[in-house]
Formats: C-alpha cells, sequence, structure tokens
C-alpha cells in the first residue's frame, strides 16, 4: 500500500433539493432517536469496481451523482436539515429543514490502492480516514446547538474504481432509514429518473412514534443535553495500530453451527443465522483476552412492526430496540464457549422477541441492567443481514466491498449479506494489530471443525 496517501480535493458542493419543492419544518425525534443523541457518527464507505479517468469521472460521475442526489432529498429532506439542541431551555431536540439546507458533497481523487483497501485480510484502519467525511463543526449559539445530519465524499482511484463515503449522525435514523435513503439514491442515479416504481416502496413515512413522556425524559436526561453548549461531533483519528478484518461464514458453515447448537441444546427456542454467527465471533473475541471479566453483547431489534399500532417500515427516523446478553469470558471461551454464547443470545433474543408486554417495557427496563455500572467489554452489532445493501448500484454494478468504519469507535462488529450469496454472512472487526493476529488463528481453526 502507497506509505503517504495523498487526497486531492476536486470539488465541494453544496447539493440541496430542486428550488421551491420543500418548504421549511421541523421533524419531532423520539425517545427512540435520543437514545442515539450522544454516540458517535455512522460512517460507512461503499466501494465500487469503475475503471474510468479523472475527465470521465469529472464530465459524468459528478453531474450525476449531484443530480440524483437533489432529487432524492425532494423526498428525504430531513437528511439536508440539522439537528438542533437545546441546552440551556431544556426544549426537546428537534431536525430542522429548510430550503437553503444541503448536503456537502466532496469529490476527491486518490492514489491509494484500490484493492488493497477492498480486500477481507487485516487492513490498517486509519488508511481508510481519508475516505470518510466529516459533518463538520457543529454551530453553537446561546439558545442552540446545531449539527450537520449528513455528509458524502465520493473518491475516484483512477482506472480502478470508486469509493462513495457517508458519515450520518445517529439521530437521522438507523439502519432500515439509511437503507431506504440510499436505495432511492441509486434507483434515480441507475434509472436517470424519480417515476420509477421503486417510489411507492421507498417514499419516507414522516409520521411520528407514539410519545412517550417517561421515555423521553429518561434518555434526555442520560444524553445529559447540557453539555452540548461545547458539543462537536467526534471524529476518527490517529495514529492508531488498529486494523480492521473481513470474515465471511459460509451458509454451510452456519448450517453445521446451528446444528451443534441445537445438539447441545435442543430446547432453545431462537437459533438462526445471526444468533450462531455473533456466538461464533463473540466466543472467538473472548478467547483473545486474558481477564475474566462479565461481556456484554448487544444488538437492536427494529421495532416497526411490533409497535401497536405498527408503523410502516419505510418510517424515516429510529425504531430499533435494545437487545443485550450477558455473559463471563471464561464461559465464552474453551470446548463450550461457542454453545454457551449461542445460548445466551438466543435466549435473550427469544425472550425480547415474544414479550408480550412490547417494547416500551423493555426500553423502560433496559436501563436497570446497568444499575450497577457498565460491563468492561461491551460488544455491539452493526447492521443487519435483513438490509441488503450489496444491491445498492448506481448504474455500476453492485458494491465490490461495503465497510462499516464506524465500528472503530466503541468495539462493535458489523454483518451484512453477503455480496455473492446472500445467505452467507460477512462480519467486519476492528482490532488492535497483535489482538487482530490472535482472532484471525482462532477463528480459523475454530473452523475447520465446520468446513
Amino acid at each position: 500500500m502507497t506509505s503517504s496517501p495523498i487526497l486531492t480535493v476536486l470539488e465541494q458542493s453544496h447539493v440541496s433539493p430542486p428550488p421551491a419543492t420543500v418548504g421549511g419544518g421541523i421533524l419531532p425525534l423520539t425517545y427512540f432517536d435520543f437514545l442515539w443523541l450522544t454516540q458517535p457518527p455512522i460512517h460507512y464507505l461503499f466501494f465500487y469496481d469503475l475503471p474510468i479517468t479523472q475527465t470521465h469521472f469529472i464530465e459524468t460521475i459528478i453531474p450525476k451523482l449531484k443530480q440524483s442526489l437533489s432529487i432524492t432529498l425532494q423526498h428525504f429532506f430531513p437528511v439536508a436539515g440539522k439537528l438542533i439542541v437545546f441546552p440551556v431551555s431544556g426544549k426537546k431536540p428537534e431536525i430542522r429543514y429548510g430550503e437553503d439546507d444541503y448536503v456537502e458533497v466532496t469529490f476527491a481523487e486518490c492514489n491509494l490502492d484500490f484493492d488493497e483497501l477492498t480486500g477481507n485480510h487485516p487492513r490498517d484502519c486509519e488508511t481508510f480516514y481519508n475516505l470518510i467525511p466529516l459533518l463538520g463543526e457543529a454551530e453553537i449559539t446561546e439558545e442552540s446547538t446545531n449539527i450537520r445530519l449528513f455528509s458524502v465524499q465520493v473518491t475516484l482511484f483512477p482506472n480502478s474504481g470508486i469509493s462513495i463515503g457517508m458519515t450520518n449522525h445517529h439521530c437521522l435514523g438507523d439502519a432500515s432509514t439509511r437503507f431506504h435513503f440510499l436505495n432511492a439514491w441509486t434507483s434515480i442515479a441507475r434509472l436517470g429518473t424519480e417515476q420509477s416504481s421503486f417510489l411507492a416502496n421507498t417514499l419516507p413515512f414522516y409520521d411520528r412514534v407514539t410519545r412517550n413522556v417517561k421515555l423521553e425524559e429518561s434518555y434526555l436526561n442520560f444524553a445529559k443535553v447540557e453539555n452540548f453548549k461545547e458539543y462537536q461531533p467526534p471524529k476518527l483519528s490517529g495514529p492508531t495500530d488498529k486494523v480492521r478484518g473481513t470474515f465471511i461464514l459460509p451458509r454451510t458453515v452456519l448450517t453445521r453451527l446451528k446444528n451443534l447448537v441445537l445438539t447441545e441444546q435442543p430446547t432453545l427456542a431462537y437459533v438462526s443465522s445471526f444468533t450462531v454467527a455473533c456466538a461464533y465471533i463473540w466466543s472467538c473475541l473472548a478467547t483473545t483476552r486474558e481477564d475474566d471479566e462479565l461481556e456484554l453483547f448487544g444488538f437492536t431489534i427494529d421495532c416497526r412492526a411490533r409497535m401497536n399500532p405498527p408503523v410502516p417500515s419505510t418510517y424515516f427516523g429510529n425504531c430499533v430496540g435494545p437487545c443485550a446478553a450477558m455473559e463471563k469470558t471464561t464461559r465464552l471461551t474453551g470446548k463450550d464457549g461457542f454453545v454457551n454464547a449461542a445460548k445466551s443470545i438466543g435466549e435473550t433474543l427469544h425472550n425480547t422477541l415474544t414479550d408480550k408486554d412490547g417494547i416500551v417495557k423493555e426500553l423502560e427496563s433496559f436501563g436497570d441492567m446497568f444499575a450497577n455500572g457498565l460491563p468492561k467489554t461491551m460488544i455491539g452489532v452493526a447492521g443487519t443481514p435483513k438490509l441488503k445493501f450489496y444491491e445498492m448500484d448506481f448504474g455500476w454494478g453492485k458494491p465490490k466491498k461495503i465497510e462499516t468504519i464506524s465500528i472503530e469507535y466503541n468495539g462493535s462488529i458489523s454483518m451484512n449479506a453477503s455480496k455473492e450469496k446472500s445467505e452467507d454472512l460477512e462480519i467486519g472487526v476492528c482490532l488492535p494489530s497483535p489482538v487482530m493476529e490472535r482472532f484471525v488463528g482462532i477463528f480459523d481453526n475454530g473452523l475447520e471443525k465446520y468446513i
């Protein structure tokens, strides 16, 4: 890989919805959004094989992406808006958007090795920072803190490909919201029109889920809104010794892992590909550690269909609830480590999905799990294989590779359905280099018996 990457900015643009298509307005936030107020931004990268010259990039790709994004923002107008937080008055945060709002889009050229970046082997995390756009500095006034919600960077690797890096504040929406936005943008870019049939199933639903004053106050207190008087969006920064690797769990292996769990735990109610994939990764990560501490493995569950009444799948915003399993490290290692992890995750999923009292009770009781403090080790899951992000085609074919860069902030892993076979799972992991070396050996050695 090139030792000293050079990034040349070719153009910086402010892309707005077409004139006179969006009036000013406010999108209220809910307790689902307040959960994410203080969380780091979400950074994700799509790499596309596209062996073009700089001239073609400037004359064809840039205008096409700007025009299609503008049309998309006509329907997904909060994306161009700002998160407004009121640290003094106590007024609830909200998203505001107006005629003059925009998305900052950077077009650049880079001399990094495209094939190296899109591999599965461990690669330096810092290298990817060059391809990630920032949200910019927050605008702080006496009354409020105003935070941009979304930014884009499109980077050309001459005669090799391009990357599209996107950053959004988590209050803008969850993975489902990002999926529907990207599905609209790529469809408009690919088809050259917004009149295609996809719109009926993609247009966002902006009505808010049921309000809950108790939950809103609880989560706002947790977020410490008064601290937003000096808030600036977190940024990935180096130097770091972390590397990121991609690990594939084929369907055949997932099936054998499920059969093993069912043999050892025949009464376990929830044994899915997601369950065993998470359990296997959790067990491998635990085996890299020497301490025997309480560990938390957390993920989110889409609540759109679980609300009363249910809300459409195109609901715009956050509508996910937390779900977490906890075990001591020694329970996750050794001969029974994987099965113990699968049992813990499977039981947690089953209990959450069959709770007759509904998602609100789960959200109210989630904080009780941490009454005695947070576990030392916490692992989260970013993404879901149910959403087919590898179908995002701007007209150049499917992505060659997708990377969720923001898992580096908090020790999470990423999960996607594989590009080649949707029943295979693609797992992204970020670890310090020596830990990654141990993890790779543990992962490979453990799978030898299942392949």
